[in-house]
């Protein structure tokens, strides 16, 4: 017997219920893997484990949450899209756009805006964190806090690259993983079904925009990663191939990482997360903004027009 597509006559309600299913199924048991293998490769039980994974100072916790991160991200957003797809829909890689490939200009162009936008992101971080909530939601706003705190912690320590082959793992571990896993997910599958369910594919856009920036649980980075998911999604839109959205969510995160090592190794002088937030930068803020919309219109125009001609 044969599961494909199996429930591709369900309702999107059924189905988002299905891949919420599947997601969580899928969560539990990569991390239980990751968690089993990290004790066996480390010669320590789970009590230690624990206890070991609480101090960040140890490079054998950075090593081991590494390997739990990996195996996880895999588990978590790799696998399940083409579980799902498999499941509800006759083309599953039709379905989730990565039977087609994306057009060298448009990649160019997108690699191009993922770096204009760097100022505009950044400053809208900023801003974004700078936020309070109303005096009666303090409890709420300190759980944020530090929430976020050690969300940066882990980041900060992630991040420590004493060589390239640190760096390397990092652009496997938190560019390409997350680039594949995450557009999968949430521009292959939630952003799909809820453009059916409502449908309207910017409703799809917006949701899935929404989903994949709360899901990051960094709430003080909230609005620019809704932006970037806005921006992911619409690309996916506009040129049918998840390939295009997969290059930006990989050129963002791996720029990161790479002006991160050189700065550290004073290779660079430029902080990247800085760049767009400090005073007098707003002449830099102004034209990232001016390019990064025209760049944005540029590849819808040109996507638009390959779609025309192809007859899609």
């Amino acid at each position: 017997m044969s599961f494909k597509a199996i429930w591709a006559n369900n309702s999107p309600y059924s189905k988002f219920l299905i891949s919420v299913g599947i997601i969580l199924l899928c969560a539990v048991f990569s991390t239980l893997v990751s968690t089993l293998l990290s004790s066996a490769i480390y010669q320590v039980n789970f009590a230690e484990l624990q206890t070991l994974l609480n101090n960040l100072e140890d490079p054998r916790a950075i090593a081991i949450l590494k390997l739990v991160q990996t195996i996880s991200a895999i588990g978590t957003f790799v696998v399940p899209p083409f579980l799902i797809a498999y499941l509800i829909d006759p083309e599953p890689l039709t379905f989730l756009g990565v039977n087609k490939m994306a057009n060298l200009r448009s990649i160019v162009m997108v690699v191009l805006v993922v770096m204009a936008a760097v100022p505009v992101i950044n400053l809208l971080g900023e801003l974004n964190s700078s936020m309070h909530l109303p005096g009666f939601l303090k409890a709420v706003e300190d759980w944020m806090r530090d929430s976020e705190d050690r969300a940066a912690g882990l980041t900060k320590a992630f991040l420590e690259m004493p060589d390239a082959t640190t760096m390397l793992f990092n652009l496997f571990m938190v560019a390409l993983i997350p680039a594949i896993g995450e557009e999968l997910l949430f521009r292959g599958i939630v952003q799909r079904i809820f453009s059916s369910w409502s449908k309207n594919i910017h409703v799809g856009v917006w949701m899935a925009a929404f989903l994949f920036s709360a899901m990051h649980m960094q709430f003080y980075g909230f609005i620019p990663r809704l932006l970037l998911g806005a921006m992911l999604g619409y690309l996916f839109v506009w040129s049918g191939s998840l390939w295009l959205s997969i290059t930006a969510h990989f050129v963002n995160n791996a720029a990161a990482i790479i002006f991160t090592f050189l700065f550290q190794h004073r290779v660079s002088s430029i902080d990247v997360d800085t760049v767009g937030t400090k005073e007098g930068d707003v002449l830099s803020v102004l034209i990232s903004l001016a390019l990064t919309i025209s760049l944005l219109y540029m590849i819808y125009k040109s996507e638009s027009q390959k779609r025309l001609l192809s007859g899609e």
